[in-house]
């Protein structure tokens, strides 16, 4: 059975608390309303649980993401206007057509017994049963009268005094059946008791009303909010607490610091990481949020703190609500029933009259007394990963401040006292927001291990050695007046789609974890590391034959940070080589595709006349490389794959080889030949990375220039496949082209078309229903192989209006016209 939570009310008479934030994110005892009633549904067997969401709908979907957390399975319908209590319910139909359901409101605090609401409804065979429970004040409420067999005679939605005749209310929480739905117009506003539930009590329907005990409060209004969180404190509400109970009624969650001179008078709750100074005084029904500091004098009495406030000495707070990141200040006074909202700034000695409403990012200046609202709000913004990354241009979308909050928010999902690898490319923007973020981390609790510039293959090493994660910064590549911020997991490995979410998450909601003054993160430079690294990769792979072969190569290092390591690495290899380009050059980060091939061109024209075995051109960051063979021709990326791949796996004879879906089927005849297998995988690197960690894993790759050498690191790795490449050459005894020779061509076309993000689903949809009866691959995006063996990949991108094609054909022509074809079917889908 499953259950629908109502999730998408604005909550104006909440505000300025709802301003920038949705109802059911509002805490009670430091855990969103929502996630109360999440966990009741849990308790009564309701796993599988839509949640009906429209007003900053992102918010609630970044908080509780897939339910995972909850060990619950959630889902989204999205309202694009307000549709109504019955209406919103309508929207997910679809999810709930087929049995039973319960309906419940996100921002009601409840312990009702749901178990025994849903067996009263099936023993009276009802088609709705509503949930109903005795207030002393119903003026708010839908009134209900119920017979003696429980059945409803009436309803009369928020009476007047006048037409008052019961004090059993509507609480919203109902059970229903699937054929309710077939009296709920689509796409209207439609509410159950004003519409829905008078004409099912004209045709004579069975609705039943069932009076349950326990605790319930709609959460409509300040002092309803507040009631709740004394409701909590006092027991009378049977919800979790997170913590401990140190002393009757006085709750401490993990990882807070409460001075022992500190005087608690409960019941009050101190929620995690808080740090409450000596000679701070709280008293009953007090609620701390996360990472609250309150300074030696200050006073709170009734008060809700949300997260990451700071309460200054002296202060006085009673009876208010404090949104999250706002900062008190000294001796600053906060009247009983003020809210105070998000990002606020209450200057020294400033007095806040009751009842004000300061709305979020207000500055209260010192000294102020005020007794009428300041109001001003603001909305959420977007999601913050593409595909490199957090990307865009240096000082407009990426700025430091951008940096800062994204570094306290990586923090905020790491422990405290855990350990960050940083890293940058040799820019200066990099270097800069490198060192803003440093610093966010450090004061976030955070110990730093600062590479500075190395190639991005030596950050993720160094990471994998005992850090929690890292992050590496460097200029977009082709695009000098961007970045991307790379973040890291604790293998180097590119944070997980699931890590990237709950960064995302975290840095929406903006509630960073803050350091007290003790717990500032250490700074440090780690010694020897390209030593360290060349000494890792020689001893992982096989470099025999390489001295005795008397090979000569010639490396770019193209002015970025593979030079770094390679002296290092060269001396040792006992390869006789020509290094070029060597030299940092700051004013170019990065290099156009036309300056790339510039290069390619002129490193082609020196492996020649120098009769070295081949070249190599690493990119910027050492990530990646391009060939060029003995004759000085350029060997195009997707060519330098399948050389790659045929030298790997004519040495192994057995094992796996990961290739995204996009790579010609050439591969797996290269594979097949010399008896190792085609893994495939998605175009994603972490899909890859995946792959290559297992250990039958002999090689990976990704035809544009990234290779992974499973022996020595699961992750794309320029250097370590140019030492692989050597050994591979020197013990062939075959020359780059004749290797080359040997493989059939391939012929694989690529194109891109503009797809509005509206009709992207659509055209898939028409895709797979042109494929018909041909095989289709949903590895990624739809591939469609026709019975000759040609197939075409289509694959919407996940950040741009664009939808990739790719087709394969026995020679150029027929993969054209295989793209034409499969191009009509998006154009005329897209339509």
């Amino acid at each position: 059975m499953k259950a629908v939570v109502m999730a998408g009310g604005e909550g104006t008479r909440l505000r300025p608390m709802t301003s920038t934030m949705p109802k059911p994110l509002l805490p009670v005892a430091n855990r969103p309303i929502m996630e109360h009633v999440l966990r009741l549904l849990k308790r009564h067997g309701l796993s599988e649980t839509v949640v009906t969401v429209q007003f900053l709908a992102s918010l609630v979907k970044n908080y509780f993401g897939d339910g995972e957390e909850l060990g619950m399975e959630l889902t989204y319908a999205n309202e694009e206007k307000p549709l109504g209590t019955a209406g919103s319910v309508k929207n997910a139909e679809e999810a709930l057509k087929d049995d039973t359901f319960l309906v419940i409101s996100g921002d009601a605090l409840t312990d009702f017994d749901l178990t025994d609401l849903i067996n009263f409804h099936k023993e009276k065979g009802a088609l709705v049963t509503v949930c109903l429970t005795r207030v002393p004040n119903p003026l708010e409420f839908g009134i209900t009268i119920v017979d003696e067999g429980g059945k409803v005679e009436r309803f009369l939605e928020k009476p007047t005094w006048g037409q008052v005749f019961s004090d059993t209310v509507n609480t919203g929480i109902y059970v229903m059946e699937p054929e309710v739905f077939d009296y709920v117009e689509p796409d209207v506003p439609v509410d159950w008791s004003g519409d829905v539930f008078p004409q099912l009590m004209k045709e004579g329907k069975p609705i039943f009303g069932y009076v349950a005990e326990g605790y319930w409060e709609d959460v409509g209004t300040h002092e309803s909010y507040v009631k709740a969180q004394a409701d909590v404190l006092e027991g009378k509400v049977d919800v979790e607490l997170d913590g401990f109970e140190i002393s009757p009624g006085v709750w401490v969650a993990e990882g807070a610091d409460v001075h022992p001179e500190a005087v608690l008078r409960g019941p009050l709750y101190i929620g995690d990481y808080a740090k409450v100074e000596a000679g701070a005084e709280i008293r009953e029904h007090t609620v701390v949020g996360s990472n609250v500091v309150v300074k030696s004098g200050a006073f709170l009495h009734k008060a809700v703190v949300h997260d990451n406030v700071y309460v200054g000495q002296q202060s006085n707070l009673r009876g208010c609500v404090i949104g999250k990141n706002t900062d008190i200040m000294r001796a600053a006074r906060i009247e009983d029933g003020a809210v105070i909202g998000d990002e606020c700034l209450i200057g020294e000695e400033s007095i806040v009259q009751g009842n004000v409403r300061v709305y979020p990012f207000k500055t209260i200046e010192a000294g102020a007394f005020v007794n009428t609202s300041v109001i001003w709000e603001s909305r959420g913004q977007a999601h913050l990963f593409g595909a490199r990354g957090v990307s865009g241009i240096l000082n407009v979308e990426i700025t430091p401040e951008l940096a800062v909050r994204l570094a306290g928010a990586y923090a905020t999902t790491l422990k405290k006292g855990s350990t960050v690898t940083t890293a940058r490319d040799h820019s200066r923007g990099a270097r800069a927001l490198k060192r803003a973020m440093i610093s966010a981390l450090q004061t976030s609790a955070i110990d730093v291990r600062d590479l500075e510039n190395v190639p991005l293959p030596v950050a993720r090493q160094q990471t994998a050695r005992g850090s929690a994660g890292g992050f590496m910064i460097r200029t977009s590549p082709g695009v000098p007046d961007s970045v991307d911020i790379m973040f890291f997991d604790e293998r180097g490995a590119d944070l997980s789609a699931g890590g990237q979410r709950k960064l995302d998450r975290v840095y929406a909601r903006q509630e960073y974890r803050r350091a007290f003054p003790g717990e500032i993160g250490d700074l440090s430079f780690p010694s020897s590391v390209f030593d360290s690294y060349t000494g890792s990769l020689l001893r992982a792979v096989d470099i025999s034959g390489i001295a005795e072969s008397g090979l000569k190569v010639v490396v770019d290092a193209a002015n970025g940070s593979a030079g770094l390591v390679l002296p290092s690495l060269l001396g040792r290899l006992g390869v006789d080589a020509l290094t070029i380009n060597p030299g940092l050059d700051e004013s170019r980060p990065t290099e156009t595709a036309d300056a790339r091939r510039s290069g390619l061109a002129r490193l082609g024209e020196i492996v020649a006349s120098a009769r070295a075995a081949f070249g190599v051109r690493f990119d910027p960051v050492g990530e990646r490389f391009s060939l060029v063979d003995e004759r000085g021709r350029i060997v195009e990326d997707d060519r330098a794959l399948l050389v790659m791949l045929d030298l790997v796996a004519a040495e192994r004879r057995s094992g796996r080889v990961a290739l995204p879906v996009t790579t010609t089927r050439i591969a797996e005849q290269v594979a097949a030949y010399h008896g190792t297998q085609v893994e495939w995988t998605t175009t994603a690197a972490d899909d890859l990375t995946r792959v290559a960690r297992s250990e039958s894993t002999v090689f990976g790759g990704d035809g544009r220039g990234g290779f992974i050498i499973p022996e020595f690191s699961s992750v794309f790795d320029g250097t370590a496949a140019f030492v692989r490449l050597i050994g591979l050459v020197a013990r062939t005894q075959l020359t780059l082209s004749q290797i080359d020779a040997r493989i059939p061509r391939a012929h694989v076309e690529r194109r891109d078309l503009a797809t509005p993000w509206a009709v992207k689903g659509l055209v898939m949809r028409h895709v797979v229903e042109a494929a018909g009866d041909r095989y289709v691959d949903t590895t990624d995006g739809v591939r469609v192989v026709e019975a000759d063996g040609r197939w075409v990949m289509v694959l919407p991108d996940p950040a741009e209006a664009v939808t990739h094609l790719w087709a394969e054909g026995p020679d150029e022509s027929s993969a054209q016209a295989l793209l034409d074809e499969w191009s009509s079917v998006v154009d005329s889908a897209g339509r």
